[in-house]
């Protein structure tokens, strides 16, 4: 049927008028209205979008907003809606590019350069974000969620009275915003004053507005405040809170990390029962580095620290926690039985694969011409046939620490969510998770010959020194005293860490032991992990 242009005009008029108004229910109820009546228009798959947003609907959001954005490619809003609807959906490499888009077109929008900011964050480009953030303000100083963003990106640094002067500012500007809030909290965490951090958290804890995962996060940081004044059950109780609303929200989208590492011990025993012969070295390369090395382990183990204090050597370079072995893991790795054809992998299969590392590493923004390598990222302890193949001269470090320690830190820490890291979310299934990790780490040491040199974070922390100078040794390296800077080299990382603040400070011994406070809630994976504890060398108490 032939549309009334005046009328469409009229009817899309009053919408905008609504929208303006601020009575956001009413726009959405008319925009759905009007797109039923055939009427499309990017205004009305915009807010469309907006109300689908607000139902959990997302991925329905999505589609009305990239319609939006293909009949309007020069409208901003609609870029910047599908980019925030994108970073909720937990894509933020592709919320990236429609900030980037949107900014093209008016690079003087203060908004859409702390939604860039945002997108920056989330996949850990903390550097870069801070700078967008900078940009936001630049423009308009009464750029909440930027003064609130710097907020949260000085409290990772430790820089405690810079966070609060941010989120001040943010705070005077809107009040009930909770990142502001959070960063404010933070900061008087960090400085001790854990009574205003309690009490700012409660009273945030109080708003109804907060969803399910806003929640879950600051839950998270309340109950690192009650570990601070010596609550440990109310903080256990917290954390759990925490983590199972996480461990609902992200329920479904991951596939089991623990089921595929057993999977793997069972390949695992299948070779060693027909006791293979490991094929020889075939053309092993470094690449352009001098020398290759892979710190192991598990999440929250020491693995980052190791490579942090390690970059402090001139003749180093570190990569954390970066996926550069992909290309390999795709070919040999998406079923454990694929890692039968890694043994007869011809010499020109493995140098495909060693050349796609190299990009990879060089696509991070590292260059390791003429340097030692440091690839260190801790669950590549499931790729050591991988490594192995591809790099058999590398050298290994396997960073230790106390099992139980392990378990408690990956269950209290907000890690970036993944298939692994979802295991974590509860204390059974760290320990069963970290069981299972170390078992591979034992097999594979004994399948494969590896000389691996252990390195137990409570020996760094209470010899520094000593240890040290035995990891250079076993790398070739001559102990350089830069080494001992690495708090001050922590303030320049760009990826988020949850001890970085600590590591600002000083090397602490906060979190050796720890777990003895919370020894009734590890109880029930005691058996799990006593072996662990006593292979590596822990007192059993």
């Amino acid at each position: 049927m032939d549309r009334n242009p005046a009328a469409d005009q009229a009817r899309l008029s009053a919408i905008l008028a609504a929208a303006r108004a601020a009575h956001h229910e009413e726009a959405i109820e008319q925009a759905r209205a009007a797109l039923a009546d055939g009427l499309e228009h990017p205004l009305l798959l915009n807010l469309a979008a907006l109300g689908l947003e607000r139902e959990g609907r997302g991925a329905e959001a999505e589609t009305l907003l990239r319609r939006a954005v293909q009949i309007a490619p020069g409208d901003i809003g609609c870029r910047n809606a599908l980019g925030l609807c994108l970073l909720a959906l937990e894509r933020a490499p592709e919320a990236l590019e429609q900030f980037d888009a949107a900014i093209a077109l008016d690079p003087t929008l203060a908004h859409l350069h702390a939604n860039r900011a945002s997108a920056l964050r989330a996949f850990g480009a903390i550097a870069a974000a801070g700078a967008s953030y900078e940009r936001a303000v630049g423009l308009d100083g009464t750029q909440a969620l930027a003064l609130a963003g710097l907020s949260s990106i000085a409290c990772r640094r430790g820089a405690y009275d810079e966070a609060r002067s941010w989120a001040q500012k943010a705070l005077a500007v809107a009040p009930g915003l909770r990142e502001g809030i959070m960063s404010l909290a933070a900061a008087e965490f960090g400085e001790r004053q854990i009574g205003a951090a309690e009490a700012r958290l409660r009273e945030l804890l109080d708003q109804k507005r907060l969803s399910g995962v806003e929640r879950a996060y600051v839950e998270g940081l309340l109950g690192d405040v009650l570990d601070a004044e010596g609550r440990y059950e109310e903080a256990f109780a917290v954390y759990t809170s925490c983590n199972e609303a996480l461990r609902h929200h992200y329920a479904g989208r991951f596939a089991s990390a623990r089921n595929y590492a057993e999977a793997l011990g069972g390949w695992l025993d299948r070779t060693a029962a027909n006791k293979p012969a490991v094929p020889g070295v075939h053309a092993a390369q470094n690449g352009p580095a001098k020398n290759h090395v892979f710190i192991i382990g598990f999440p929250r183990s020491g693995t980052r620290l190791l490579g942090v204090i390690l970059e402090g050597h001139p003749q180093v370079v570190t990569l954390v926690e970066r996926e550069c072995l992909l290309d390999a893991v795709i070919e040999f790795m998406r079923r454990p039985e694929d890692l039968d054809r890694l043994w007869g992998a011809p010499p020109q299969m493995l140098e495909h694969f060693r050349a796609a590392y190299w990009r990879r590493v060089a696509a991070a923004g590292v260059d390791p011409t003429g340097k030692v390598f440091v690839d260190c990222c801790a669950l590549n302890t499931l790729k050591l046939p991988l490594i192995v193949r591809l790099f058999p001269t590398a050298k290994i470090l396997f960073a230790c620490r106390d099992p139980r320690d392990v378990v408690l830190s990956s269950f209290r820490n907000r890690l970036a969510m993944s298939a692994p890291t979802y295991e974590l979310l509860t204390v059974e299934g760290a320990a069963r998770y970290y069981a299972a990790v170390m078992r591979l780490l034992i097999g594979f040491t004994s399948l494969l010959s590896l000389e691996a040199c252990l390195v137990r974070h409570e020996d760094v922390v209470n010899g520094f020194a000593r240890e040290m100078r035995r990891v250079c040794e076993f790398l070739g390296l001559q102990w350089h005293p830069a080494m001992r800077d690495f708090a001050l080299r922590a303030r320049e990382r760009d990826e988020p860490a949850p001890s970085l603040a600590q590591w600002v400070h000083s090397l602490g011994t906060e979190g050796v032991g720890l777990w003895r406070h919370y020894r009734g809630a590890l109880e029930p994976v005691r058996a799990v992990l006593e072996p662990w504890v006593k292979r590596f060398y822990y007192d059993p108490d």
